[in-house]
């Protein structure tokens, strides 16, 4: 029997890489809650990794938020996603547990990578300012990993995901994510007749989507990776690998899908005076590719689901 910890099992990746490692039979969950252990407490992790007879560490654990979040709070992002990080990856070291899984985010990479974004373009260039502390220490994390494997041979890896969204994803009317603002935004509409709904942007930026439930098959996929096999795909410090899609659509796109799915059948207009982002974010994929793991949920399919779990689970998003 496997004893795996999953840190972060309340969020939405999390509770995906959960979902999945329930159904298997060799898999012993070992899972605790903010209040039973609170993981910037370097002494609470480390004596918990001593009292546990721990496998595989799948950290899923970190403070998160969109642009607003990023903005007014930047040491509380870099300093809690540190201290996180470092405390398990650390703790993990000592208790001799050889097999961890470090998840980042695609903003690791420079504001003005080349795109399709490869695993290369990590530190050849500026972060994106506004979430920097928080790539900073996605980054760190990296490194960490690295620097355990060359200095002590450890198996400690990293994944990259695009951007998710799925069961659990967060509602919130002010800072959620694209995919979970419009599905909600539609969904009012809708409730309440609306003829029209405004979205922000010109429309033309183009983003890629992942569901949820495929960062978690991949996640396990690669911590599942045979050693070798792994080694042959990545390097000693270049060894973070992305989780995406390949394939990405405008916003214009995303916005019909949504409200295609939601049902609601009344204009959609877009906003050019607000902001766009970027014109495209796109991961490179093709390392994941090589190494046998490809992604299975469209996004219209993925997109409906979503709307689904909102639906049922809606009353934990009233104001």
């Amino acid at each position: 029997m496997i004893k795996v910890f999953v840190a972060g099992h309340k969020g939405m990746v999390g509770s995906a890489i959960v979902r999945q490692l329930q159904q298997r039979d060799d898999i012993e969950l070992i899972l605790r809650n903010r209040a039973e252990l609170n993981l910037l407490n370097q002494q609470a992790v480390s004596d918990f990794f001593k009292e546990e007879s721990i496998d595989q560490v799948y950290l899923a654990a970190a403070k998160v938020g969109g642009i607003v979040g990023n903005n007014t709070y930047p040491a509380d992002f870099i300093y809690e996603n540190l201290m996180i990080q470092c405390n398990i990856i650390h703790a993990a070291h000592l208790t001799n547990i050889d097999n961890l899984l470090f998840l980042g985010s695609s903003c690791i990479y420079p504001k003005f990578a080349s795109q399709p974004m490869a695993e290369s373009a990590l530190l050849t260039g500026t972060l994106e300012p506004t979430n920097e502390p928080y790539a900073v220490a996605k980054i760190a994390g990296i490194k960490l990993c690295e620097s355990y494997n060359r200095q002590y041979g450890r198996n400690y890896r990293s994944v990259m995901p695009t951007n998710l969204y799925g069961p659990n994803d967060n509602f919130h009317p002010e800072n959620s994510h694209v995919i979970p603002a419009l599905i909600r935004r539609f969904h009012e509409a809708k409730l309440n007749n609306l003829s029209e709904v405004i979205a922000w942007g010109s429309g033309r930026p183009m983003r890629e989507f992942l569901h949820v439930d495929d960062m978690a098959a991949a996640s396990i996929f690669v911590m599942d990776l045979a050693q070798e096999t792994y080694d042959e795909n990545t390097q000693p410090m270049l060894s973070q690998i992305n989780v995406g899609t390949g394939t990405d659509c405008t916003i214009r796109e995303l916005v019909e899908t949504v409200a295609k799915v939601v049902q609601f059948k009344g204009n959609i207009l877009f906003d050019s005076t607000k902001p766009d982002g970027a014109p495209r974010k796109l991961m490179n994929v093709e390392r994941l590719k090589d190494l046998g793991w490809e992604y299975t949920i469209n996004l219209e399919d993925g997109l409906t689901q979503s709307y689904q779990w909102f639906l049922e689970n809606q009353d934990n998003f009233r104001k």
